[in-house]
């Protein structure tokens, strides 16, 4: 079973590429928002394959993430979803507004996307939500993460920017920065980074 591959893309178009991987030409089904994400014919590409195998043929499913082709996977397990309708719903959705508006039970959105009327959009909701949930939570968590870092960097930067303006290095004043953010277990804000680091250089 062919689950990545990495080669030249020779071919795109909305539907299906072909990237040649050691002299292979593989025709690859893709979702528009692959292929929009996508370099020009000729360049390097890598994507993650589903391999659908069916009694008369087998058919190369490609996406730019491992995110998408698992939302892929847990879609053409659903009644009545093939891989092409599942391809055609993420031409009209990205995985992560799927995932949100099934976890939030968004039967309008779901309705909204072409190709599924509202029987679909419910047997969606029914057969994904409990399956989409974790990933869900997953993306959440990573995301308040990402956000607490950002607010820290930008804390450090305003920190360090006030340091140097009070005549400490810039090299110094950076160290020292680091190492209170790092112990204090308090909410980060500026005041109290700054009164911490001032304390540790008067020191």
């Amino acid at each position: 079973m062919i689950a990545r591959i990495v080669g030249t893309l020779i071919y795109k178009s909305f539907d299906h590429v072909i990237v040649d991987a050691y002299g292979i030409g593989y025709r690859i089904f893709v979702p528009l928002t692959t292929f929009y994400e996508l370099p020009e014919a000729g360049q390097p590409v890598t994507l993650t394959i589903h391999t659908h195998v069916k009694q008369d043929a087998i058919s190369l499913f490609g996406f730019n993430s491992s995110e998408d082709k698992k939302i892929f996977q847990l879609m053409i397990a659903v009644t009545g979803i093939g891989p092409r309708l599942a391809m055609n719903i993420l031409s009209g959705i990205s995985a992560d507004e799927l995932i949100q508006a099934v976890s939030k039970g968004n039967l309008s959105r779901l309705v909204s996307i072409p190709g599924v009327g509202k029987k679909m959009g419910e047997r969606m909701i029914l057969e994904l939500q409990d399956k989409v949930a974790p990933i869900s939570s997953e993306k959440m968590v990573s995301t308040e993460v990402n956000e607490d870092m950002k607010q820290h960097e930008l804390v450090k930067e305003d920190a360090l920017s006030a340091l140097v303006n009070l005549g400490y290095k810039k090299g110094l004043a950076k160290e020292i920065l680091e190492k209170v953010v790092d112990e204090t277990t308090d909410p980060i804000t500026i005041d109290i980074v700054l009164k911490e680091s001032l304390r540790i250089l008067a020191g």
